[in-house]
């Protein structure tokens, strides 16, 4: 008889690695059934065909917000003195006092925060989440869908959203044993782990080092190595286009080569619109001397604001535009969703591009897998004052220690060297792929093509104990 598996989607943000891609269809040649069972709105039996359970009622505990964000805090504050690192501060966002009300949540986030900023106090908040989650109709809800269909594991596709924790545990007291992908590659250090699950999945033998380190509550036996499906569509060469197709699509000049760059939310890199006029600038310079060059400009597909329209309409003679093939379903940034289409579009984007230019985004592992370099922007805007984030933090990051050697990326680490190394890297006198390779592997494990495959391997090896 099958084994009945609901892949669990919190929101939307686990459709591009785990409904999109080939997923799906490595399970069922594993002789598994499949069914999405889904918290998202997206529908994945009207615009796929796929089988689902739709979970309607979204409704969490009004306290488990706050909780939530007590956890963090303790968890980042435990960090910093264990592992004696003032990095773990920079995760956390500014507390509002802006309101009556904002106070006053404040004043009781701060003192949950002081009474219980230790090992013990992150197991009393993360029982308390518990209890309040199992006290809501969602949960009854969820442990009934479950009782009704049996699955025989819940796959969750993302440790990192509050409306996933009633549904997991309504799995768990019904014995089903629940599965726990670890979303992204600086998750794990920021605290970001809000499910507690009875396995974990995860990209390297880096993350799972990170999940024992951080959460002495997790056995080693419960962590796999899987690898992401993240990137398992740039080796899938039937979404390639032929350049004269792809320069078409986009409107794009057939006998000029292409820069992308690939935008950031306004959180990580607030003025970014001013490193893409540095490179237009270093653009239209290069183009004065003889080189024929354009600039791709990817926006970060969960970017809703303005902020590079003055950029692209002063520069739209080098630069074009190609959106990214998400949809807005939504105000939040998880309702806004990847399309299948998607996948396909960065492939190309990739392949036919020189290379990318970014703020310190995982763009670099996209692009090395076409064998492609990445400058990382790495100086501050003359711009920035009081009240505006730099962002030379975010390269403070924990993750980013992963790197092999400073050499992973390029580094601009002065606006005047812009110019130079553009030409270097499309003169091919300068390149990170090679330590980009290295960095690539350690981050996202060494057969980035296998990851499917692993985490039903792994899956397989759960249900049959």
């Amino acid at each position: 008889m099958k084994k009945k598996i609901f892949i669990f989607l919190p929101d939307g943000v686990g459709l591009r690695n785990f409904a999109f891609t080939n997923f799906k269809e490595i399970g069922e040649e594993k002789d598994y059934e499949i069914t999405y069972w889904n918290n998202s709105v997206f529908s994945l039996k009207d615009h796929l065909g796929y089988n689902e359970v739709e979970i309607e009622n979204h409704t969490t505990h009004s306290l488990t917000p706050l909780y939530s964000r007590i956890r963090k805090h303790i968890e980042l504050n435990v960090s910093q003195k264990k592992f004696k690192d003032s990095v773990y501060q920079t995760y956390k966002f500014p507390f509002s006092y802006n309101g009556f009300k904002n106070t006053l949540k404040t004043l009781f986030i701060k003192l949950l925060i002081g009474f219980n900023s230790s090992e013990d106090g992150i197991l009393r908040i993360r029982k308390r989440i518990n209890a309040l989650e199992r006290s809501t109709s969602k949960y009854q809800y969820c442990k009934a869908q479950l009782q009704e269909h049996k699955p025989d594991l819940v796959f969750c596709t993302t440790q990192r959203a509050t409306q996933s924790i009633s549904a997991l545990l309504a799995a768990q007291d019904l014995n089903i044993p629940v599965v726990s992908f670890v979303y992204s590659w600086d998750n794990v250090p920021k605290a970001m782990q809000v499910v507690e699950a009875d396995f974990y999945f995860v990209w390297s033998d880096l993350m799972k080092q990170e999940i024992l380190k951080y959460y002495p509550f997790v056995k080693e036996s419960q962590v796999f190595v899987t690898g992401t499906p993240q990137f398992e569509p740039h080796y899938n060469y039937n979404l390639f286009k032929s350049r004269e197709v792809f320069f078409e699509e986009n409107n794009l000049d057939i006998s000029k080569r292409y820069i992308c760059f690939s935008g950031d939310d306004e959180t990580t890199s607030p003025l970014d619109q001013y490193y893409l006029e540095d490179l237009a600038k270093a653009v239209i310079s290069l183009n004065a001397k003889g080189e024929n060059v354009g600039i791709i400009y990817r926006k970060c597909p969960v970017d809703t604001t303005s902020r590079y329209d003055d950029i692209l309409n002063s520069y739209k003679d080098v630069i074009t535009v190609v959106d990214p093939l998400w949809k807005v379903v939504g105000k939040k940034w998880n309702e806004i969703l990847p399309t299948k289409e998607d996948l396909g579009l960065l492939h190309n984007v990739c392949a036919h591009s020189e290379f990318v230019t970014n703020v310190c985004s995982s763009t670099v592992f996209d692009f090395v897998a076409h064998d492609k370099p990445c400058i990382y922007f790495n100086y501050e805007q003359p711009q920035l004052k009081k009240g505006i984030r730099d962002i030379g933090q975010n390269y403070k990051y924990v993750h980013f220690r992963s790197m092999p050697s400073k050499e992973a990326v390029v580094f601009c680490n002065n606006k005047l060297d812009l110019e130079n190394q553009v030409k270097q890297i499309l003169d091919k006198k300068l390149s990170n792929v090679p330590d980009g390779k290295k960095w690539y592997g350690i981050v996202a494990g060494e057969n980035p093509t296998l990851a499917s495959e692993n985490i039903w391997d792994a899956i397989n090896k759960i249900v049959i104990k």
